[in-house]
């Protein structure tokens, strides 16, 4: 289960953070995961409470936003949504496609104190 080093590299990026903005309590982080991240939401949820103990982040709420795939098809020059990576294109069944979207996973805000 790689979410929970990937909540390690979280608590990490939070504590530089604490230091540079001088915070001392994250209350609540929202997380942006794509949906062809390859990152399971349910064990990024699962993971975070046990890596977050002892923590800055403790008693942090994490609240996950999944964001769409999305695709530029080379075929039918458009943009389409992908359910997963190597999808054929909606439209054309191409598979012909450029990701422009849900490929990420980032901190896109944190509530303090």
């Amino acid at each position: 289960m790689h979410e929970m080093s990937l909540c390690e590299g979280m608590l990490d990026i939070l504590k530089q953070q604490a230091a540079k903005q001088n915070y001392s309590i994250v209350k609540t982080v929202f997380l942006e995961i794509g949906k062809l991240s390859n990152v399971e939401p349910d064990a990024m949820r699962f993971a975070f409470p046990v890596v977050m103990r002892g923590s800055l982040a403790e008693n942090a709420i994490l609240e996950i936003t999944e964001v769409t795939g999305k695709a530029w098809c080379m075929q039918c020059q458009q943009n389409v949504v992908i359910e997963q990576r190597y999808d054929g294109c909606p439209l054309c069944e191409s598979n012909q496609l450029q990701i422009t979207d849900g490929q990420q996973m980032r901190i896109k805000e944190l509530d303090v104190a």
